[in-house]
């Protein structure tokens, strides 16, 4: 009997997206990985970062990798990525960290607005995340703070969405 493997989906992937992705959806990223993997039916999902004007190849700022140390998590390996056509094809859902980059991927993007959403969105919310870089270790404790919050409140409904566009064909 011939077993036909490639029929089988790649795992779900959830895309965080910024401006210059070494801060912010980083950030977000390692804060959703260390989530899912504390859901025992999730562990095998994707969780990629990018931005929207990000240069290729740039370590996360030492803000960021300060925070998530201090999380038990850590970012040194991360190396930023701008955001591409294939990045967003592949997504089962994206999240960007404030207004203007929602806006700007769909517009880029047209073909997957229905994927695309503020991460506030997922909890309810309606507000931005500001950018820390360059400021001070609090600042980047504060945002690391308030997405940390915002995946936890709203992790129910990035499951839901996510799930709905695989089951969509998205």
């Amino acid at each position: 009997m011939n077993v036909d493997f490639s029929s089988k989906k790649p795992p779900r992937t959830v895309l965080l997206v910024c401006t210059g992705n070494l801060c912010r959806s980083p950030m977000a990223a390692a804060l959703l990985r260390r989530q899912l993997d504390e859901d025992g039916d999730r562990q095998d999902w994707r969780v990629l970062s990018a931005g929207i004007w990000a240069e290729e190849g740039e370590p996360a700022s030492a803000g960021a990798v300060m925070a998530m140390a201090e999380r038990g998590i850590d970012l040194t390996g991360h190396r930023s990525r701008r955001l591409t056509r294939q990045m967003v094809e592949e997504a089962d859902l994206i999240l960007g960290m404030a207004p203007q980059h929602v806006e700007a991927m769909r517009e880029a993007f047209p073909e997957a607005r229905d994927r695309i959403y503020l991460l506030a969105e997922m909890a309810g919310e309606s507000h931005g995340i500001a950018d820390p870089y360059g400021l001070s270790p609090v600042t980047y404790r504060v945002t690391a703070n308030e997405i940390e919050r915002l995946i936890r409140a709203g992790y129910p409904r990035i499951i839901a969405l996510a799930e709905r566009a695989r089951e969509k064909g998205g």
